[in-house]
């Protein structure tokens, strides 16, 4: 949404496991428990084992709580990569860094057909328990990643930690960010909203020195995407991310084109870029290649999926973006947007969504999606009618001007479904987690925001935490302040706005409340300065159980008294 946002300025595992698939749907065998790392040979396999580097890091995610995601990528050194065919790759898990206790070995096999990319879904694991993972190659091994499965549902999860981030820009400037998320010592999984990648070439969206985008042009095709993915994936603040915590992740619209929607987007011409389908065909194929996420089913594409974090959180992770969404109103003043018949996801998603948030017996029900929920206007009249009691006859409800289109904001049938739905089944303790925007907000989710006597009295039907970004650029430095105030004269129910600074959300999870904390870098330009987060700036809002009026300025959540980040080594025996 760059032109419209610019334009506003315990224990062991189970004996068995089953690795599914590698990348790109290739299956695998239960590797034999004596092939240790540096045998040259996999079980089946008599060809000679090719040189390879594993310049990508590893990865994992979609943590459940008898299974997770590994992944790498592994890239051959003796005949480049096109040359190679098939190269057989293991992955041992351990309870330990060291790698002596191991729990299984499983095998695998990838090629060019995958860009050499390797998913391994790994089930058979013990609940709410920290492992260690490492690749091999014959001789050849990746560094240790460490992961973790989740409480199972029938667990009562006390206590979740975990960081959200999004909208990464390597053309911005450097993964500071990011370097400051992997040094937390304790948290459970990291929430990534989108924007993962961008799409443009060099000069087009940012020109921090030695960070041109590869390949050098605006990515249309599947090779470059892959290329794109690969190059990000070199950033080692990225991979020590990756290599601590699990992720959790949805695409939004940088990962294929800028605005993109079902059937096309804003950056995207057929006429001189080619058809629409073959462009999303490959971004998607390319995502689904380099991010530890697992397909749903048989589902090709699908990435709106639900997990539980015991009994504490129901966590539903919606496309916003690709799966179902009509083109956007041509202007913010449109009153298209108010059609009952536009989607920003399609019925089969509403449904799911719907259906299981008044299902859900979890303490708490988490939404990751793309773009910002609750109501953001640029110019607002009191709801007059709706304030007195009184029916509203007019087609904007108070709405005058919304700020962006892209957002809920364009697709208001939608979002009223959601509404509706919260409150006729009175559903409480729902939270949005929301990116896109490159800036931080803490909102208040009402029927009608613009009803202030009602909101005074019945209060928020939720609450939405948008976080800042990873580098892509807010508001410019001397009018960010001011348009924060702004902003929160014409949308009382936005408590925290900030628009300039790039960070991430430190949520902690109790069953007595959310709290998001805002952090945000020093710097995402100076190397001296590379992952401190700026003390001062810390903002801390959050929403107690059964209330979703948001709270400001109680002091931090403190870290676990164990730690047991990959770079704060964990207490023996005591790591889940």
């Amino acid at each position: 949404m760059d032109k419209q946002r610019r334009a506003v300025v315990k224990g062991l595992a189970a004996a068995s496991f089953t690795a599914l698939s590698a990348c790109g749907g290739s299956s695998s065998n239960p590797a034999s428990t004596n092939d240790e790392p540096g045998s040259t040979t996999s079980a089946g396999d008599s060809q000679s084992i090719p040189g390879v580097e594993f310049n990508h890091g590893v990865a994992s995610g979609d943590p459940l709580s008898d299974r997770v995601i590994l992944w790498t990528r592994v890239t051959p050194t003796e005949s480049l990569p096109r040359d190679v065919d098939t190269v057989p790759v293991r992955v041992a898990v351990a309870r330990d860094r060291e790698m002596r206790e191991k729990v299984g070995e499983f095998s695998s096999a990838t090629g060019p057909e995958q860009d050499f990319c390797v998913k391994m879904d790994v089930t058979g694991l013990q609940s709410d328990t920290w492992y260690y993972y490492q690749f091999a190659v014959g001789q050849q091994v990746s560094m240790v990643g460490r992961t973790r499965t989740f409480p199972a549902a029938d667990m009562p999860g006390e206590r979740a930690r975990f960081a959200v981030v999004s909208c990464s820009n390597y053309a911005f400037g450097l993964f500071s960010v990011y370097k400051a998320v992997s040094e937390q010592s304790d948290l459970d999984f990291i929430l990534h909203l989108g924007d993962y990648i961008y799409e443009y070439g060099p000069g087009e969206y940012g020109s921090f020195p030695g960070r041109d985008p590869l390949p050098p042009h605006e990515i249309l095709t599947l090779s470059d995407y892959r290329q794109r993915h690969a190059q990000y994936k070199t950033d080692t603040n990225l991979q020590a991310v990756h290599q601590q915590f699990p992720m959790i992740c949805v695409w939004d619209d940088h990962e294929s084109a800028n605005d993109s929607y079902r059937s096309g987007a804003e950056n995207h011409d057929e006429a001189t870029e080619g058809a629409w389908t073959e462009r999303r065909a490959s971004a998607v194929q390319a995502y689904f290649e380099w991010l530890p996420i697992r397909e749903v089913g048989t589902e090709k594409g699908r990435i709106w999926r639900q997990f539980e974090f015991g009994g504490l959180i129901d966590l539903f992770m919606l496309d916003t973006r690709l799966e179902g969404r009509d083109l956007q109103a041509s202007s913010p003043s449109d009153p298209a947007r108010f059609d009952e018949e536009r989607r920003i996801m399609s019925d089969a998603q509403m449904n799911w969504l719907v259906g299981g948030l008044s299902s859900s017996r979890a303490s708490w029900r988490m939404i990751g999606q793309q773009v910002m929920f609750a109501e953001l206007n640029i110019v607002r009249t009191l709801d007059a009618a709706g304030t007195l009691g009184m029916e509203d006859l007019t087609t904007f409800n108070g709405q005058l001007l919304a700020l962006n289109v892209d957002q809920w904001d364009g697709y208001v049938a939608d979002r009223e479904v959601i509404l509706q739905s919260l409150a006729e089944e009175s559903i409480d303790n729902t939270v949005f987690f929301t990116g896109d925007i490159h800036t931080s907000w803490a909102n208040e989710v009402y029927a009608d925001s613009g009803n202030l006597l009602e909101n005074a009295t019945v209060g928020p039907l939720a609450a939405e935490f948008v976080t800042p970004s990873v580098t892509s650029p807010g508001f410019p430095e001397e009018f960010a302040d001011i348009a924060a105030e702004a902003v929160k004269v014409a949308n009382p129910h936005m408590k925290y706005v900030e628009l300039k600074s790039p960070g991430f959300i430190l949520v902690d999870v109790t069953t007595e409340r959310t709290q998001a904390e805002f952090l945000y870098v020093r710097s995402i330009s100076s190397a001296d300065q590379l992952g401190e987060v700026d003390p001062a700036m810390t903002k801390v809002v959050g929403v107690d159980d059964g209330n979703a009026r948001i709270y400001e300025d109680r002091p931090r959540s403190q870290p676990r008294a164990v730690r047991t980040a990959l770079f704060h080594p964990p207490v023996r025996n005591a790591v889940s």
